[in-house]
């Protein structure tokens, strides 16, 4: 089965999970990514729940896998210039690494397209290419420091909140970056640089509140919202359950749902004060929440999942991680893949967020070891012939 990105080739400088993870969308639907490290580097260990390392390290098992390593000393003169000569034989460069690293190695843009005029550089920085700030560590809780999200995503009087899924929105628009770039040189011929921000992926992931602050500038979308003070009780409301998890109603046309959702809840429909959408959403609010309230709290939330369901309502429980891990939606669409590794037993890894029916993404690798195809890449990649790379191996540039 062909895939949708055979037949290119990235080179990948990263060391962060959402720049390597950028490399790894790629590396899913095909594309032959190479990642340069350090000759015994150790992938930072993932944390276990009780804070202490886990035996399986699953962030770098994710963010590496269907990957080479080349590993090579970077110190020297010979490495130096191996990272040089590969960089000008790739398709695309992604790389997370500083300015000045990128600079001292003589892989930066700069230095690349002048090697190979129709590079294309993608480059995930944190604070963008341009202005005071574009040499800023690429940091994930700073970015999204400066957004707004976290002031406002608490219940008010508690402290903000960091989600950290900001830079997940990084990963992939970088990615996208590189794939439009490469588009673009099928047509034209011609390379550039593309430049993904953890500043631009958190206003991105925040797009909805963004944008109506630039529309509206309404002090109220600057300050956290009680469930509360909610203008609607149908729509964004959330309700607590019997067992204690929560419901999201959306239901922001009331006067369609409402004689649905008053007998499903117990309510008289023709109540004087919930009979119109300006009583629901005005004067009688405050009721409507406190009734909706009462009666939610009367049964569990898989007792009013099936009856949403059922009725084809706009509701849901809110689920913790264990619920999507075990749906049937997210196992028939690859969303969950189960993994048998020889010393964890059967494990499972997040899959493929992109649905393709000729060419879809597989999992074709888990991720290397340090330097696994060090061998192989320089033989494919730059021509070195056996003679050539043992000489490298006895010289410690390469394991």
């Amino acid at each position: 089965m062909s895939m949708a990105l055979e037949n290119v080739v990235i080179l990948d400088l990263t060391e962060r999970f959402w720049g390597a993870t950028a490399a790894q969308l790629l590396a899913d639907f095909g594309a032959d990514v190479v990642r340069l490290e350090r000759p015994g580097a150790v992938p930072a260990p993932s944390p276990g729940g009780d804070g202490k390392p886990h035996a399986w390290n699953y962030l770098n098992d994710f963010s590496n896998r269907n990957k080479k390593s080349l590993a090579v000393d970077l110190d020297s003169d010979a490495g130096r210039k191996l990272a040089q000569e590969l960089s000008g034989k790739v398709d695309a460069v992604i790389t997370d690494w500083p300015l000045d690293q990128l600079e001292a190695l003589g892989v930066d843009y700069a230095t690349v397209s002048a090697r190979r005029a129709d590079i294309v550089y993608g480059r995930g920085s944190g604070f963008g290419p341009k202005g005071p700030d574009k040499d800023l560590p690429a940091i994930d809780e700073l970015a999204a420091a400066r957004t707004g999200m976290m002031p406002i995503l608490p219940q008010p009087d508690a402290p903000p909140l960091y989600a950290g899924n900001g830079q997940m929105y990084t990963s992939v628009m970088l990615a996208y970056a590189v794939v439009t770039a490469l588009f673009h040189r099928k047509r034209t011929g011609e390379g550039q640089q593309v430049d993904a921000s953890l500043l631009g992926g958190n206003m991105y992931g925040a797009s909805l509140d963004l944008q109506a602050y630039l529309a509206i500038r309404g002090e109220r979308l600057l300050l956290p919202v009680s469930r509360l003070d909610a203008g609607n009780p149908m729509s964004g409301v959330l309700y607590p359950t019997a067992d204690g998890l929560w419901l999201a109603l959306t239901m922001p046309d009331t006067d369609r749902w409402w004689p649905q959702l008053a007998e499903v809840a117990g309510l008289d429909e023709n109540d004087d004060r919930f009979n119109s959408h300006d009583k629901r959403c005005g004067d009688h609010r405050l009721e409507l929440i406190a009734a909706l309230d009462d009666a939610f709290k009367k049964q569990p939330a898989a007792h009013w999942r099936g009856i949403f369901t059922k009725l084809q309502m706009s509701a849901d429980v809110i689920e913790d991680y264990e619920y999507p891990t075990a749906d049937d939606a997210a196992r028939h669409n690859r969303y969950v893949l189960d993994l048998e590794d020889g010393s964890l037993g059967t494990t499972r890894m997040l899959g493929f967020p992109i649905f393709m029916t000729d060419t879809p993404a597989r999992l074709r690798s888990t991720a290397p070891r340090n330097g696994q195809h060090s061998a192989e890449v320089l033989a494919d990649l730059l021509g070195y012939d056996e003679s050539a790379i043992v000489r490298l191996q006895q010289e410690g540039i390469i394991p």
